[in-house]
């Protein structure tokens, strides 16, 4: 059974938010459109969006991984992305596959995302806490309850990227949701800027540096 159900359970909300973001009008309107971030399209975005709910189901149907698993920490030292400029080749192949994704329309993509998280309440419920899963770059695994939480950052990032695109409010977050995900940004965000920089950005305005983001 699962170290922590909660995390799943929060994945669960957090991703049912999803459909509904994507079937709002102005999604649609806007789906052929440049999006808030450089270089995406809205419908890009929106597949981007819904592919982190995907990915949990692949994990799961998948088996469990043979590499060694690491922690979050390690795993956000690792990958490429962070800071990668947008025409790089990691950069081009996340836009390709949302775009991808995004092929069969927004209507079509709420209903995808809906039955994935429909499957996953059951699935999520019954998967081992051992049960490890692959990293995106193919080298190193995740215990489970540690990938569904990038998936429910992921979701929370690009949720509020979609709804800034096409100028409609930001779907809310569950407490349950947010404060893990305000955890791990807040954890990356340490390692990369150091505990004097975040300590003066959260209390003291007149020594903050100019930014703490995590990514």
């Amino acid at each position: 059974m699962p170290t922590d159900p909660s995390i799943r359970d929060a994945y669960l909300t957090a991703a049912a938010t999803v459909g509904p973001l994507l079937r709002d009008p102005a999604v649609a309107a806007a789906w052929a459109g440049p999006s808030a971030l450089a270089e995406f399209s809205v419908c890009g975005l929106a597949g981007h969006l819904s592919s982190q709910i995907f990915m949990i189901g692949d994990s799961i149907g998948g088996g469990s991984s043979d590499l060694d698993a690491v922690a979050l920490s390690d795993h956000y030292a690792r990958v490429t992305w962070i800071d990668a400029p947008p025409d790089t080749a990691v950069n081009t192949v996340i836009r390709e596959n949302g775009e991808h994704t995004a092929e069969v329309g927004a209507a079509a993509l709420a209903d995808q995302v809906d039955a994935a998280v429909a499957s996953q309440s059951e699935s999520l419920a019954t998967t081992a806490r051992e049960h490890r899963v692959t990293a995106p770059s193919g080298l190193w695994s995740l215990v489970l309850d540690d990938f569904v939480l990038t998936r429910l950052m992921e979701i929370a990032v690009h949720s509020d990227d979609l709804a800034v695109s096409v100028g409609i409010e930001t779907p809310p977050l569950s407490d349950d949701a947010l404060v893990p995900v305000l955890g791990l940004l807040t954890g990356v965000a340490l390692r990369r800027h150091g505990q004097v920089a975040m300590l003066r950005a959260l209390t003291r305005r007149e020594r903050a540096p100019a930014s703490i983001t995590a990514f």
